[in-house]
């Protein structure tokens, strides 16, 4: 493959280096120069329709489209020129001349490209002095979206991506001049796998998330870069978490996740179920270090770890490592996963481990990104040399009484079994449920423990194809809940702490 010539150009007043052939407006971009646009996206094309992008050339009879315009050598372009200037805002004033004022009451405000651009290239004298074309508002478009026709700028990305990345075509522009108008197709519903992605494309605020509405402005939230957990993809993302006030958005503290770009995992895109996944972290949380049987009692984490560390050692001196099982999630991190070989492979010696993705953890799989594993990180536990036996034969083990303890990590046996699981469960004189959520038995076990979910912890996921990922903390822990790794290593010191006082007694 030949390597891609370089050529240098002039970019308001200064030589820039880009390669040939390379649009202008992400040259410019690359140089650290923003120029204003709506329709151009690099991952759906360049219609040129918005005309936003309009730079002076030297040598041109007029203002051309960067979008359209490739870098060759010696090419001067100007984006803040007068000439320029003037024919951007003149583009943004023909976009606003039907575009509604309701920015107090417009989710996209306080993120929405045509106030933006109206502080840093607008701020002109309107010339319009007709009304304003009145279209369709709060329109249902999908499960996730709502449409407000009066607010679209036609840009067409929404339309593109439904078009060429989905290839769902639930989407399109009809009608003609002033008429023309961003509507669903017909006995159409924007209900594919990847909706959520035209709220993000969009410019202005005519495609806004329903989930989100009103609930929280964009100013008060805080931004964190993580990792999303919902699949072996592992697709960058942001967390926007809500502390500030937290009356607002309904008490949930993570108000919304956002595609991070990524081109070598998601490239501009997430899925809805990663997007959506976000509901259920300050719901059904577990905050504090119990135990359930034979007498409910909250317990310090020390008094825990040398509580659950006595009665470990206990039951392997009388039913040995084999009767002691350990289920455990792909949900886990790297660090976690070193910190449960480190415990239950290297100290305890366990032959009893189950970690596969059975049907809680097992869905749907497309060509796009979502993978059939739902967790995100089984292949780290693989890196390690770990191998998960089957929830079938744990089953047969635990109903034949041959399992005296069982320790379950973020899984939901309920989902895994289904009615047997409470009888399943009942079974082994040592039950431990650790999990950042309580989930439908987490009361049948005899200690529950509380750990973290992946927005109030740092650490790494290794996805499908072996990519090491950081995915960062956005919040504070609920209650006493701690990193998984830092409960292995809690209980594992405990048991350290054991061996050396029997070790000096003797």
């Amino acid at each position: 493959m030949a390597t891609p010539r370089h050529v240098t150009f002039q970019l308001n007043g200064r030589t820039v280096e880009a390669e040939e052939g390379r649009l202008v407006i992400d040259a410019a971009k690359d140089a650290g120069v923003e120029i204003p646009h709506y329709c151009y996206h690099p991952a759906l094309g360049n219609p040129g329709n918005c005309r936003m992008c309009v730079v002076e050339v030297a040598g041109a009879p007029k203002p051309q489209v960067s979008c359209r315009l490739a870098v060759r050598e010696g090419l001067d372009v100007r984006s803040d020129s007068p000439a320029a200037k003037r024919a951007q805002a003149s583009a943004l004033e023909l976009h606003l001349v039907n575009h509604p004022l309701d920015c107090p009451v417009c989710d996209q405000s306080g993120e929405c490209g045509l106030q933006d651009y109206y502080m840093t290239v607008g701020r002109y004298q309107s010339q319009a002095r007709e009304d304003k074309e009145h279209k369709s508002k709060r329109v249902e478009a999908g499960p996730h979206v709502m449409l407000d026709q009066e607010r679209c700028i036609l840009c067409t990305r929404c339309t593109r991506f439904v078009d060429d990345v989905t290839k769902t075509h639930e989407l399109g522009i009809f009608g003609r001049g002033h008429e023309e108008r961003l509507d669903l197709a017909p006995d159409k519903v924007l209900d594919n796998a990847y909706s959520g992605n035209v709220v993000d494309l969009c410019p202005v605020g005519a495609l806004t998330d329903r989930d989100f509405r009103y609930k929280v402005r964009v100013w008060y939230l805080d931004k964190t870069d993580s990792i999303c957990p919902g699949c072996a993809r592992g697709c960058s993302i942001s967390v926007h978490t809500s502390t500030k006030r937290p009356w607002h958005n309904g008490g949930r503290r993570v108000a919304r996740l956002k595609p991070r770009y990524n081109a070598a995992v998601n490239g501009h895109w997430i899925c809805d179920e990663g997007r959506y996944s976000y509901k259920s972290l300050d719901e059904n949380r577990l905050g504090k270090v119990l135990r359930l049987r034979p007498s409910r009692e909250e317990l310090s984490w020390e008094v825990l770890a040398a509580e659950l560390a006595g009665r470990l050692r206990g039951g392997l001196a009388a039913g040995g490592p084999e009767g002691l099982a350990v289920a455990a999630s792909g949900a886990l991190s790297n660090e976690d996963w070193a910190a449960f070989k480190a415990l239950f492979v290297d100290a305890l010696k366990l032959p009893r481990l189950y970690f596969a993705a059975d049907p809680d953890q097992v869905g749907e799989q497309d060509e796009l990104l979502r993978r059939r594993e739902k967790v995100p990180n089984l292949k780290a536990a693989e890196a390690l040399g770990l191998r998960g036996g089957s929830f079938d034969a744990l089953a047969a083990d635990l109903a034949a009484g041959k399992i005296w303890g069982l320790w379950v990590i973020e899984r939901d046996l309920d989902r895994v079994w289904g009615r047997r699981a409470a009888e399943l469960l009942a079974k082994p004189e040592l039950t431990v449920y650790q999990s950042p959520f309580k989930g439908a038995l987490g009361d049948a076990y005899a200690y529950r423990l509380p750990a973290t979910a992946y927005v109030e912890e740092e650490g790494h996921f290794t996805n499908f194809e072996g990519r090491v990922q950081a995915y960062r903390r956005a919040l504070d822990p609920i209650g006493a809940a701690r990193p998984d790794a830092a409960i292995f290593g809690l209980v594992a010191a405990a048991l350290e702490g054991i061996r050396s006082r029997e070790g000096a007694a003797a």
